[in-house]
């Protein structure tokens, strides 16, 4: 063969290895994080978690911004002095996982808002770097969402909306609305009921309104009933994170108000089977939400919080607060509540944050990893009324050789069939099971988990989410 056309073939296996990292690549979620950092340790544990999932996310700033609780101040500096001790082990973590992004680029990406509260730091004359830096990732020639997790007040964000309405025109300033997905961990000023009644179409998820004691984000570390607070508490996270896991885990502080209360902004990012960022309402480790317009809360605060600005109601439909039944394996009883939605994964979500941790400073083969489930059919398929079929995670395994526990479950919140599906025989411990779909009068959704947990230690799980139209016969 000619050299010609060897070099030709060459060229056009480069090119489409190319495109195909390049796809692999682009699958990634882009996303953002603002922090009042410093306000609360919370926010400094966030950190060290979202880190060590920061392979599964391009992650694109991480902007010091105030709140309520931190007015006058921004500290990029705290953000810095985590990235340097997750520096220190970024070439262990890669041992287990591809796609940590180094020190130095992740460093880049470090801006700060103004250091003024809330809505009077938006409009004319208050850019800052951390306001033009969203900007400009909203511009980039890339069409996926971009994920903005607000941790303390949105102020920063609200600027960058601000300008582009002002600068740009009202077609390509829609494009980047388009684009944006916001979660903000309750009102921590009075830009975020800014934003979403200046700009009714951006998608937002929030716990709407002043009130933390009415938030579903508290049940992701807080003591609600029924939770696991052993996997929270003081002593588990000394073991677990803190003592003995290097220099990432000597960075996590101490808790003072609540663990880590920042962390549901980005725990429905996680690639985990179970997650679907696109539907909050599908439910996962960040919890769950429906699409409607709620009032602001008026429920008593965990904090006093005198003058108050956030007093109007809610314009327009927003992700928010919605419920979960549970039962909790901690008192044998049944929970109803939206702190459920997130508590009811506690045990699984923290158990992967302690083996990610192990994975800063071990080598492979002494630590766990997490199962890979496997379907054996679609994830999506439609059946008749009254019809048999089955769900098979034939095909799972483990990567470590560890052994493996299944369990099926129906998640009835989720699907538009709210009927309870009976197994028969029970669902724990079967790969394979047969199913029987209700009888229906007219097209209905069901969602069916299935939970895949290793016997490793710490135990890891990973799901994958089957979703079953039922059709009348």
């Amino acid at each position: 063969m000619k050299k010609t056309h060897l070099l030709g073939i060459t060229l056009i296996l480069l090119t489409i290895n190319t495109s195909l990292l390049t796809a692999q690549v682009n699958k990634k979620l882009r996303v953002v994080v603002t922090t009042d950092i410093e306000a609360d340790p919370d926010d400094s544990q966030s950190l060290v978690r979202f880190l060590t999932y920061s392979n599964q996310w391009n992650v694109e700033g991480l902007i010091a911004t105030t709140s309520i609780h931190q007015k006058n101040r921004v500290a990029p500096e705290s953000i810095l002095t985590i990235l340097e001790a997750y520096n220190k082990v970024q070439p262990n973590l890669l041992k287990h996982e591809k796609g940590f992004p180094s020190f130095i680029e992740i460093k880049t990406k470090v801006k700060k808002g103004l250091p003024i509260y809330g809505m009077e730091g938006v409009g004319k004359n208050h850019d800052s770097e951390g306001s033009e830096w969203i900007i400009n990732i909203l511009k980039k020639n890339d069409e996926r969402p971009v994920w903005v997790c607000v941790w303390g007040g949105t102020n920063c964000l609200a600027q960058s909306l601000w300008k582009i309405k002002q600068t740009m025109p009202a077609e390509q300033a829609e494009k980047l609305y388009k684009k944006l997905r916001i979660y903000t961990i309750s009102d921590q000023d009075d830009a975020g009921p800014w934003i979403r009644k200046t700009f009714p179409g951006i998608f937002f998820i929030c716990s709407p309104g002043y009130t933390y004691g009415d938030a579903t984000w508290l049940g992701f570390s807080f003591g609600m009933p029924g939770s696991n607070k052993e996997v929270v508490s003081n002593e588990w996270i000394a073991k677990n994170i803190q003592q003995g896991h290097g220099p990432l885990g000597a960075a996590y502080p101490d808790v003072a108000y609540g663990m880590e209360g920042d962390s549901p902004s980005f725990m429905s990012l996680i690639s985990n089977g179970l997650n679907d960022p696109e539907h909050p309402d599908y439910g996962g480790w960040g919890g769950r939400y429906i699409y409607y317009t709620p009032e602001l809360s008026n429920k008593p605060d965990l904090i006093a919080r005198p003058n108050w600005p956030v007093t109007e109601k809610e314009t327009r439909p927003l992700w928010a607060n919605a419920e979960d039944s549970v039962y909790s394996t901690v008192d044998k009883t049944w929970h109803k509540s939206i702190q459920a939605t997130i508590w009811r994964w506690r045990e699984e979500y923290q158990n992967d944050f302690a083996a990610r941790m192990e994975w800063t400073t071990k080598n492979y083969n002494e630590v766990n990893h997490p199962p890979v489930p496997k379907l054996a059919h679609p994830d999506h398929f439609t059946v008749k009324s009254g019809s048999q079929f089955h769900l098979s995670a034939t095909g799972t395994y483990d990567p470590d050789g560890d052994s493996l526990s299944y369990l099926w479950f129906q998640y009835p919140e989720a699907g538009t069939y709210k009927g309870i599906i009976t197994f028969s025989p029970y669902a724990a411990n079967l790969y394979d099971l047969p199913v029987t779909a209700p009888v229906v009068t007219s097209p209905q959704t069901i969602h069916f988990i299935l939970k895949v947990t290793d016997k490793g230690t710490p135990r890891l799980t990973r799901y994958k989410r089957v979703i079953v139209t039922v059709i009348p016969d």
